[in-house]
Parts: structure tokens; sequence; C-alpha cells
């Protein structure tokens, strides 16, 4: 399941934001990524994320693929908007 998703969160993909989505990814049997510009990063990964350094207004793509990819990603969504 691929989902394109703008960051809105005024301080963009910041470390508590990351954090959280970190805990969230954990709770799926789903293999979850970030894809920003030409980075990929898994979204299980608080390093990885960091990383990508996304700031607020930005677009990034959320993948899941595993048995509750479409839960994973419904959820993920919900933190990120």
């Amino acid at each position: 399941m691929k989902l394109n998703i703008t960051i809105q969160n005024t301080k963009g993909l910041h470390a508590t934001l990351a954090a959280k989505l970190v805990d969230l990814a954990h709770k799926y049997d789903a293999h979850i990524e970030l894809h920003y510009e030409d980075a990929i990063v898994d979204a299980k990964s608080i390093l990885g994320l960091m990383s990508l350094a996304v700031p607020s207004g930005e677009n990034i793509v959320l993948v899941a693929t595993g048995p509750d990819a479409e839960a994973a990603v419904k959820d993920l969504r919900k933190l990120l908007q």
C-alpha cells in the first residue's frame, strides 16, 4: 500500500514526532518505509527518520507491505497529517 502525505506539523518530522511514528510502526506486522526526495528509510528506525529532516509542508510517500499494511498506513497517516 502506498500513500502520499504532506507533513502538517509546523516543526516538520522532528524528534518527538519521529519517536511517536516509530512506536506506532512497531505495533504492526508490516514492512513500512518513508520515501522523501531520493531517500528511503525504515519507518521503524528513529535514526533513519531523523536523517530525512523533512520540513513542514513537504510531501513524503508512505509505503507498507505485509499483513497489517492497510491498518498501518491508516494510523500513520493520522499521526503525520
